[in-house]
């Protein structure tokens, strides 16, 4: 192979990648409102490692690039709101970062949750839901999803999804099984506790304006994160708020888990980099003190 040939392949290689991506994240699936795809563009060619985190946080950011990672894809974008770096804070330190090493910085945020077939719908496929919805449609699957990877009759995408359990299970099995997938020992319940779940409804990130749809789908309980006060007021149903860190970490590391099968053969590494879940538990005489990490 001549060595313009190599160039031009090498050339094309982030150009793939990106689209690649897309196939489990079409941004023109995303909300209005979103900043969904390049974040900052690279000045590299070629992506040899791609790094996968929630946020595009400094302290993540230092550590995929010292990796050695030429691309970066995180859930969350840079800003909604676009701003000159006119302060030194975390989103200058963001942009001197990427800027300075040439690399990528690219964010799959609702353009991935609308997605049940991928990592969002992780729920459907942990806890065995059968007859799935999808509790605020946004258009139909695109051509190239994999039938394989669809729950059975569900035929549309959107944000949040309610299913039927095996079994019902007894509230606390439930969270306990909650706890165990997420990793999170503290939940927050809007409402009163149900004696048992048949019918969950989940929303990754922020979905507590999703309880009224929820609702209508019969599900005896939602599951988000960020519960604001007047919401909880307000739920016709029990929802439990097990953070929203929780739900979306899962699912990136789930994420860079299938770009690392799908990227694999093209001689991509792939790495998830864990994040940081901002919000710990304070408990009375034990305000100040916080877990080592």
């Amino acid at each position: 192979m001549s060595a313009g040939k190599r160039s031009f392949i090498w050339r094309m290689h982030i150009a793939e990648l990106i689209s690649r991506i897309e196939r489990a994240a079409d941004p023109r699936h995303a909300a209005a409102w979103d900043k969904c795809g390049i974040q900052i563009a690279g000045s590299a060619d070629a992506c040899r490692k791609l790094a996968v985190g929630l946020d595009p946080t400094p302290a993540t950011v230092e550590a995929a690039l010292d990796w050695g990672a030429t691309c970066l894809l995180t859930h969350h974008p840079l800003l909604l709101s676009p701003r000159l770096p006119d302060r030194l804070d975390a989103y200058h330190e963001v942009l001197r970062l990427v800027l300075c090493s040439g690399a990528w910085l690219y964010a799959a945020h609702t353009s991935l949750d609308v997605r049940p077939d991928g990592p969002a719908g992780w729920p459907i496929r942990d806890l065995g839901l059968a007859h799935v919805a999808v509790l605020e449609p946004t258009g139909s699957f695109p051509d190239h999803a994999d039938p394989a990877r669809i729950p059975h009759g569900l035929r549309e995408i959107g944000f949040g999804v309610v299913g039927d359990l095996a079994a019902p299970l007894p509230y606390e099995a439930f969270v306990s099984r909650l706890a165990a997938l997420t990793g999170r020992t503290f939940f927050t319940l809007a409402g009163n506790p149900p004696k048992s779940v048949a019918r969950p409804a989940f929303c990754p990130g922020s979905g507590a304006d999703l309880a009224q749809a929820a609702a209508r789908a019969r599900a005896d309980i939602l599951v988000t994160g960020d519960v604001k006060y007047h919401q909880a007021l307000e739920a016709p149903i029990p929802v439990l708020d097990v953070g929203h860190f929780s739900l979306e970490e899962r699912m990136m590391r789930l994420f860079a888990v299938n770009l690392s099968e799908d990227l694999a053969p093209f001689g991509v590494e792939v790495r998830h980099f864990p994040g940081h879940d901002p919000l710990t538990p304070c408990f009375a005489g034990d305000a100040g003190r916080r877990e080592p990490e």
